[in-house]
Formats: C-alpha cells, structure tokens, sequence
C-alpha cells in the first residue's frame, strides 16, 4: 500500500488567520510513533504559525503551542482533529 492522502484543508478562522490540516495513512508507522497516520495541523495568525500539531520521523507525535513543544498522545485521527480545533479555540480566547 502507498501512502494515502486523507484530509488536506484550509480553512479561514479569522480575517487575519487560517487552519490548515493535512493527514496522510501510511503503509507502516513513522519511526517515533505507534500508528501509520502522518500529520500536520497549523493555525497561522497575521503571517505566524502559533499553533501546531505534527509527527516527525524519529521524533514522533508532538505539538507546539506558541514557543512550547509538547508530546501529544495520538489516538485517532477524529480526537486529533477535536484536539487541534479546542486548541484553535482556546488560543482565540
């Protein structure tokens, strides 16, 4: 099996800022994580990414709010999404 595209989006939050989500299926799992999804969700405000949920080779499932990088427990990628978009609406507050 190749690799599936599954999710790619972008979606206007703001005048000013977007989300953008992107979700591939992968024959086998990326070093670093326990399942065969790779990620990449951002929320870029006036030009910045403040808001990102990724999955890196060797690294594994992440996300970095702000300056700070953190480990993210990935589930599934519908709590993926949940996640991400709380996080969106959190960071809007």
């Amino acid at each position: 099996m190749k690799a599936r595209l599954m999710i790619k989006v972008r979606r206007p939050v703001a005048e000013n800022a977007f989300a953008e989500i992107v979700v591939w299926m992968l024959p086998r799992p990326l070093p670093g994580s326990a399942h065969e999804f790779k990620f990449r969700l951002v929320y870029v405000v006036d030009g910045d990414c403040v808001l990102r949920y990724d999955n890196e080779t060797g690294k594994g499932d992440h996300k970095h709010i702000g300056g700070i990088e953190t480990f993210y427990s990935f589930t599934t990628p519908e709590k993926l999404l949940a996640d991400f978009w709380r996080d969106v609406a959190n960071w809007r507050l």
